[in-house]
């Protein structure tokens, strides 16, 4: 095991998936340049980046495709003791596939009162509630993780985003 990568923090995984983030999408918010992570035992197991525009494909957030990326690449799909590290809070379906996918932490940067309202469901749902409806003890999430510098890269709350722009309509 590298020893450096032991020694990670929390910011230190944040910043790497901040990183892909911009490396991959840019900094334009119409870009949608969100970012995950999966961490295990200290070594990166995946990444992933939103591409819902160029699959054409609404389930294609960063989240689900480090999930997709972590089962390709190890064979399972089950992910026990790993961190979910995205630069955005988890949408319920990321929360959901997290659940599924045995995922222990996710830790956030970004959450719904740093960014505008469009990142999440209409209903106003919390990943706190998916959490606690799934009855599942065993995941933690820890928010607000490099949340001023991932927030950079969205629409902000006081932002006037037109409807044609806004993915959740």
């Amino acid at each position: 095991m590298d020893a450096l990568n032991d020694r990670l923090s929390d910011e230190d995984w944040m910043a790497r998936a901040k990183e892909l983030a911009v490396s991959r999408k840019g900094t334009d918010p119409a870009n949608t340049p969100i970012a995950a992570i999966i961490v295990r035992d200290g070594q990166l197991l995946s990444h992933g980046v939103n591409r819902t525009a160029e699959h054409c494909d609404a389930t294609a957030h960063a989240e689900v495709m480090a999930i997709r990326a972590a089962g390709k690449s190890s064979g399972e799909m089950r992910f026990p003791g790993a961190t979910l590290y995205s630069t955005l809070q988890p949408c319920g379906m990321c929360t959901m596939a997290s659940i599924w996918a045995g995922i222990s932490r996710i830790v956030y940067g970004a959450g719904r009162d740093d960014v505008h309202e469009m990142y999440f469901e209409d209903r106003h749902l919390s990943t706190l509630d998916f959490v606690a409806d799934a009855y599942k003890d065993d995941l933690t999430l820890t928010g607000g993780v490099l949340a001023h510098d991932c927030a950079k890269l969205y629409y902000r709350p006081w932002d006037d985003v037109p409807e044609d722009k806004q993915a959740n309509d």
